[in-house]
C-alpha cells in the first residue's frame, strides 16, 4: 500500500545529524580522561563542524554534542598547556638552584 504525496511538511525539513558529531564528542571526552594530546584535535574538528552547521542553514540535532566535544577539547588543551608550563618552571627553578649551589 502506498501513501499519497501530501507535499513538504509544514514544519520544515527534518533535523539532520552532523557526521562528525559523535567523533568530536568522543575525542573531547577521551582528551580529558585518557590522553590530553587529543584535545587540540577535538577543538579544531569542533570549530570546523560548527562553521559547517552555522553555514548550512539547516537544523542539526547534534549541535550540542559538537559544542560539548569542542569545549572538552579546549579544557583539555588548556590543562595540558598549564601542566607543560608548570614543568618548565620547575625545571628552570631546579636548574637555577643547581647553578647557584655550585658557588
Amino acid at each position: 500500500m502506498s501513501y499519497p504525496n501530501y507535499g513538504p511538511s509544514p514544519y520544515g525539513p527534518p533535523p539532520q545529524t552532523h557526521p562528525n558529531g559523535t567523533t568530536i564528542l568522543v575525542l573531547g571526552i577521551l582528551s580529558l580522561v585518557v590522553c590530553g594530546l587529543l584535545g587540540p584535535f577535538a577543538w579544531v574538528m569542533g570549530n570546523k563542524a560548527l562553521r559547517e552547521i552555522d553555514g548550512s542553514g539547516y537544523y542539526f540535532e547534534n549541535r550540542g554534542m559538537v559544542q560539548a566535544g569542542r569545549i572538552c577539547g579546549i579544557v583539555s588543551t588548556c590543562l595540558w598547556a598549564a601542566m607543560i608550563a608548570f614543568y618548565v618552571v620547575i625545571f628552570l627553578v631546579a636548574g637555577g638552584l643547581a647553578v647557584f649551589s655550585n658557588h
